[in-house]
């Protein structure tokens, strides 16, 4: 019986499940040598734009007195997000470049899938939950302090955490309960859940189905939410009756409609498409969309849009350069 390259036995018939796949070889963004040189410089600086973005947040909000609020509370928990996700999949991708064959082991994919799937989940909620915290914040300002205290935001956070692992864990289920009984390559730059399915050995339908209705069901509960809130919230500025109130009541919220334009709009046509309109050059391309860029955008509209996050920033970078100075200055004397 033939042998398939990483271990995995070339099955006669669908009905031999005894054999399993030990590793998977991943094809990456492209096998032009030109073109993978260039596109490692490209998401490289991606990446250390991403990770100094989100890591500028996440430190202006807890050393900042104020940006102690709910709002950047959950910011700083989007940041972390984004750091996270981009992270589970941005190194390997990065280190693949270099190497002419790209080997993955299963356990190694099933760990990348699922973390990246927890983390990509949690961004969801998180969004919906900054609609909801937006909603608090301008159609009942007086009640903000007391609706959207310390123990709820705790609450809610946690709750989205929970969904997002909960979430993961039906896809990475779903998926990989399949059988692989080869071949094992998969013609993506990380383990994703549409390149997977076609490597299994056996009808995909009920696993497609069921990651389909669960991304379906919580997509449309998340984006809900964030519908219901942007109505009472657009309402709410209409009765507003001075110019300057409903600019800064509208640039409050314009920060995070385009955060989940972004977002909602590329995993919205990455996943709730119709099968006949898949094509792999297309996959890739959105792929590197919403696991690179989005997580990249995310700080820079914060910190472009958000007034009170640009002089946070500035008071932060401030701090640290008197700081310097002082101390380039005491090892002078």
């Amino acid at each position: 019986m033939p042998f398939l390259p990483g271990g995995a036995i070339q099955a006669p018939t669908l009905r031999n499940k005894s054999s399993i796949v030990r590793e998977f070889i991943i094809l990456g963004i492209t096998n032009d040598p030109d073109l993978q040189h260039v596109l490692f410089i490209f998401f490289l600086l991606i990446y250390i734009v991403t990770i100094l973005g989100n890591t500028s947040i996440l430190l202006t909000v807890l050393i900042s007195n104020d940006l102690h609020s709910p709002m950047y509370y959950f910011l700083s928990n989007l940041s972390f997000s984004d750091l996270c996700y981009s992270t589970v999949v941005s190194p390997k991708m990065l280190y693949d470049f270099f190497l002419e064959s790209k080997v993955i082991s299963f356990v190694g994919c099933v760990l990348q899938l699922y973390f990246f799937a927890v983390f990509a989940s949690t961004e969801c909620y998180l969004l919906s939950t900054m609609a909801y915290d937006r909603y608090v914040a301008i159609c009942h300002p007086l009640l903000y302090v007391l609706i959207m205290n310390r123990s709820k935001c705790v609450t809610l956070t946690l709750i989205v955490y929970i969904g997002g692992f909960f979430t993961a864990g039906i896809h990475t289920s779903c998926t990989f309960m399949l059988p692989f009984c080869g071949p094992n390559v998969i013609n993506h730059f990380y383990c994703d859940i549409p390149p997977l399915m076609e490597l299994s050995c056996a009808d995909t339908y009920m696993s497609k189905t069921i990651i389909f209705g669960v991304v379906f069901c919580l997509g449309l509960l998340s984006v809900m939410v964030i519908l219901a809130s942007y109505i009472y919230i657009f309402f709410t500025i209409l009765t507003i009756h001075s110019s300057e109130g409903r600019h800064r009541a509208f640039s409050t919220c314009s920060s995070h409609l385009l955060c989940v334009a972004l977002f909602y709009g590329t995993v919205f046509f990455m996943y709730l498409r119709p099968a006949s309109d898949y094509s792999v050059t297309q996959d890739k391309i959105v792929s590197v969309f919403y696991t690179m860029i989005i997580p990249m955008m995310n700080p820079i509209i914060y910190c472009l849009r958000n007034k009170e996050v640009k002089e946070a920033v500035k008071s932060y970078i401030g701090r640290e350069r008197r700081s310097s100075q002082k101390g380039a200055a005491s090892l002078r004397i």
